[in-house]
């Protein structure tokens, strides 16, 4: 089974509402043969407000929610799963919260070994990646690794935003955009650039509709 990823840079955009920004390219990704999402609200410390508003936002794009957070077995919840949406907040919270309830390995193997969609937003799409290393967050709490899901092969910022002049800040995705992968393609997506950093060489600004399917092969 091919890996299904769609990871977004922000929650919520300036002006609009929870997730009405990537809207379009939710439904789009999870279609209409996902009827049920399971939702990993750790990021935020009020987790049931948090999965009020995700199950609101979701009902009202015609799929059924239901929180880990909720589950009697968290492992068995996400082995259930026909797809997976883990939401943004503190990336800290939200890694060591994956590894206490021992849902690292098995949101990987769902999702590479079974094809099973996963979305993630900001910190959400943060631990989609090799690695935390590249968060903005705060660490409220310390993971015992920042070795994160490994979804795909290199890291991404979310809420990237330009450094002042002479800042050796590593960037990635602006707010505003998101990072389709469909096997061994990837698609930027949304309405902002992102730029891309690679050891050695110069930054890269990347525009949206950009192919970059080479970063899948790292």
């Amino acid at each position: 089974m091919e890996r299904r990823l769609l990871l977004v840079s922000n929650s919520t955009l300036h002006g609009g509402g929870y997730l009405e920004h990537c809207q379009r390219d939710i439904t789009r990704f999870f279609g209409r043969d996902v009827k049920r999402v399971l939702f990993v609200p750790y990021a935020l410390h009020d987790q049931d407000a948090y999965t009020g508003t995700a199950r609101d936002k979701f009902r009202s794009m015609g799929y059924e929610l239901d929180s880990v957070h909720e589950a009697q077995d968290p492992v068995d919840a996400v082995r259930r799963a026909e797809a997976i949406f883990i939401g943004g907040g503190n990336t800290f919270r939200l890694l060591k919260s994956l590894y206490d309830n021992q849902l690292v390995t098995e949101i990987r193997r769902r999702v590479l070994e079974d094809g099973v969609p996963y979305m993630g937003s900001s910190a959400g799409s943060n631990v989609a990646t090799v690695t935390i290393s590249t968060t903005n967050d705060m660490p409220i709490v310390f993971p015992p690794s920042f070795s994160a899901v490994g979804l795909v092969p290199f890291n991404i910022n979310p809420h990237y935003q330009e450094p002042p002049p002479g800042s050796r800040h590593m960037g990635g995705l602006r707010e505003g955009s998101l990072l389709l992968v469909e096997g061994n393609r990837a698609t930027l997506l949304g309405t902002s650039r992102a730029r891309l950093f690679t050891r050695g060489e110069p930054a890269v600004e990347l525009q949206p509709g950009s192919d970059l399917s080479f970063l899948l092969t790292c």
